[in-house]
Parts: structure tokens; sequence; C-alpha cells
């Protein structure tokens, strides 16, 4: 026995502004130290990303072309029997690791959903956290921390897709074991929200919705989900009275509306024009 519980998998591509924060956070964490492994996989950074992340840990590799192949090859090199995959942009409140380690061991969970809160500055950056609030634990959630063992049943992450890949792998989970949720929760630093930046991020991602879509069926039930216009605009806004947080908070309702709508018209445009 190796002694490691947890690997932590960052992927990162150009982060020196992020990784620094990401990686303290999980130094910081309250479970032991020396139980936790960082792994970096870094996909050919022409910053000063690897240099950052060597004061953290050794375990840093180059690979790409995206983050599937970054996690997949991440887990690989794991030696935790747990994992969990993280952003460069993403940090940890300090029990994270540790609520998720109990929960799995005492609980017999596969893997867990984290709550993620929207950090960064202005009205639509508060905006975008209320509207995250609604995922969580739902179809439109992805699980994050995991047995080693189960992501490595189910081979890892789909390498064909680039961009729901994370919803394929939490699916191909929840197929094979229980999920379950905790308290704690990551922060997903979004800085200062840009309408342009945000919407190209998302047809970028558009792009290999089709490839999902056609792996598991127009007609499946999550598929329906994840990508029907009820759902997505009402259902989950609204099921297990969720519909009250949006009449205590109107104008973050209404902007949380304009949003969708604009990513809503991204992704026609898209399909349209199979941009």
């Amino acid at each position: 026995m190796n002694g490691i519980d947890v690997s932590v998998i960052v992927t990162t591509k150009n982060e020196e502004k992020h990784i620094g924060d990401c990686l303290r956070s999980v130094k910081s964490q309250s479970y032991p130290r020396e139980r936790l492994e960082i792994i970096v996989v870094d996909n050919n950074s022409t910053d000063n990303t690897k240099a950052i992340v060597a004061e953290f840990t050794s375990h840093v590799y180059n690979l790409g072309p995206e983050r599937s192949a970054q996690r997949n090859f991440g887990i690989s090199k794991a030696s935790g029997r747990y994992i969990i995959y993280l952003d460069a942009d993403m940090t940890l409140n300090e029990d994270v690791i540790y609520q998720a380690f109990r929960k799995c061991e005492d609980e017999n969970y596969t893997a867990l959903y984290i709550p993620e809160k929207i950090i960064g500055t202005g009205f639509w950056i508060k905006v975008r956290d209320f509207e995250r609030g609604f995922y969580n634990a739902t179809s439109i959630d992805v699980v994050r921390f995991i047995r080693r063992e189960a992501a490595l049943k189910i081979n890892g992450f789909d390498e064909t897709l680039n961009g729901p890949e994370d919803w394929d792998f939490d699916r191909r989970v929840k197929e094979i074991g229980e999920t379950g949720i905790i308290s704690e929760c990551i922060f997903h630093n979004e800085e200062k929200f840009n309408l342009f930046l945000y919407t190209g991020k998302k047809n970028y991602y558009a792009r290999g919705f089709s490839r999902y879509i056609n792996k598991w069926g127009r007609d499946d039930p999550t598929i329906r989900k994840q990508f029907g216009f009820y759902y997505r605009y009402f259902g989950v806004f609204i099921e297990s009275g969720r519909w009250k947080k949006l009449l205590a908070h109107p104008l973050l309702s209404l902007g949380m509306y304009l949003l969708r709508l604009a990513v809503g018209l991204v992704f026609l445009y898209s399909r349209c024009f199979k941009l």
C-alpha cells in the first residue's frame, strides 16, 4: 500500500493566473496531506503554468489534445483509491476532500457531486452563481469525486467527445454504482463576466453535442432533459420546490433567463450552420 487515499487531477493549458490558487486550496485541505497526491496534466502551455505547478508537485505531465485525454492520463497515473478532477480555475473549500472521502467510505457511494459556487465580480457573476445553484446533483451536474476502480472500469472519459464528456462520464458512472452529494463546495472563478467570451465558449463545446446525442439516442430520457426546452428552461428551476428560489430573487431570475436565451440562440445557430 502506498498510503495515498485521494489523487487530485488538474488539467491545464496556459493557466498561470489560476493554477496557484487551485493547488494552494488542495494543499490547504483538512485531510492529511501525506495521503493526498496532486497530478497535473498540462496541454503544451506557453506561459508559466508548469513552473508554478512545480512549486506544488512533481507529478506534472504534458499531454493533449483535449480534457478527456488529459483526465484519462491523470487517472492512469493516479495511485489513490479515489480521484477528484478539477479545472485550473477551481478552488476547494478546506473540508471538501475529508467530507467526500468519509461519505464514500461510510455510506459506500461510488461517486459524489460537489456543489459549485461561481465567484468573480459584477452582477452577471451573481446571475451565473444563482443559475448554477439549481443544477447540483441534477442531470445537468456531473460527479467529481469517484472511486478510481470505478473510473477504470468504465474506461474513463470518452476521448471522442469534447464538451459533453463530463455528462457522458457521469452517466456511465451511475450505471455501475450509487452517487451522492456533499455540503462542502468547489469555487469556480469566472472573474469578470464577458458575454462574448461566455457564449463563444458555449458555442465551442456545443460542437460536440451531436456526437454525444447520437451515442445515447435522441429519445433517451436524460438526453431529453439535458437538451429539451422544457427541462432546461423550466423543469430544473422548479422541481423539488426550487421555484421558491425564483420568486425570492426576481432580478437574478430575469438575468438568468436572459443568459439562458443567449445560450439557446448560440446553440441553435451552431446547429443550423454546423459550426
